[in-house]
């Protein structure tokens, strides 16, 4: 297959190895990868915090960037991203409709339907669940609250995990609560917001696991920073790379990620 990478606003902008990850699994299994030069933000953070005609603009150039997929130039748009799927899905076609544009609601949705969440695409379009990879840790998975009730994406993260050569996962208690960012819910409602986040990273501990994964780096972004604000212990690497990981080609800790714009994603 030939694929399209949105890579999303935050993944390319603050931790690019997420992106890098899909592309080398999704090569390792076969499939051409293109990373499109045109995209940006999804309108999701706009439309969250009421500025919906402003989004019009954002989710416009979303669609022209992907419409390809429409004329099969790609067979898939895929997304490192529970929450920024959920967005094309469940936003960018009504807030068209809403502010006067049905032409781009229509595009919108088509493009929609092509558009596929990492654990998604492998399990339901690719058929796959052991992809190949080899990680050595005992890892605890958190279900972002996009993935979880937006997508319902399910099992099939956990079905990927438990196929993975030398993981061990290790059930998150209370896995199902949300981890207190929501965007700019953690801005606006930062002491709930914290008392959230404390009872996540509380549940991460008490599991003992090295790695803690989601599909979403916003969430893991919010769990990881609590955590290294008390004491560390347990790193935060998302699902992509725990599946792009191989024996020859190892995850590693790294105390500082590098920040790495689209381009040099693509190039890889």
């Amino acid at each position: 297959m030939r694929i399209a990478l949105f890579t999303t606003c935050l993944v390319d902008t603050l931790f690019p190895g997420a992106a890098a990850a899909t592309v080398r699994l999704l090569e390792r299994l076969g499939h051409e990868v293109d990373v499109p030069a045109g995209q940006a933000c999804c309108g999701q953070m706009h439309v969250n915090t009421g500025y919906a005609p402003e989004a019009v603009g954002v989710v416009r150039n979303h669609v022209r960037t992907f419409a390809p997929v429409l004329d099969g130039e790609w067979d898939a748009v895929v997304a490192p991203s529970g929450s920024c799927v959920g967005s094309t899905r469940h936003q960018q076609a009504d807030v068209a409709r809403r502010h006067g544009d049905p032409a781009l609601a229509d595009a919108a949705g088509r493009v929609a339907a092509r558009t596929y969440e990492l654990t998604e695409l492998l399990v339901d379009v690719l058929g796959v669940t052991d992809v190949g990879a080899h990680f050595p840790h005992t890892v605890t998975y958190h279900p972002t609250c996009h993935s979880l009730r937006l997508l319902r994406v399910g099992d099939r993260p956990t079905r990927l995990l438990r196929a993975v050569d030398g993981l061990e996962l290790v059930d998150l208690p209370d896995a199902d609560q949300c981890c207190g960012f929501g965007g700019t819910f953690a801005l606006k409602n930062s002491a709930t917001s914290s008392a959230m986040v404390q009872d996540k990273v509380a549940a991460v501990r008490s599991t003992g696991a090295e790695v803690l994964t989601a599909g979403d780096w916003s969430c893991l972004m919010n769990i990881d920073g609590a955590l290294r604000r008390t004491g560390g212990g347990t790193h935060a690497v998302h699902l992509a790379e725990i599946l792009a990981s191989t024996a020859e080609r190892p995850w590693e800790p790294r105390p500082a990620r590098a920040r790495r714009g689209l381009r040099r994603v693509a190039g890889r």
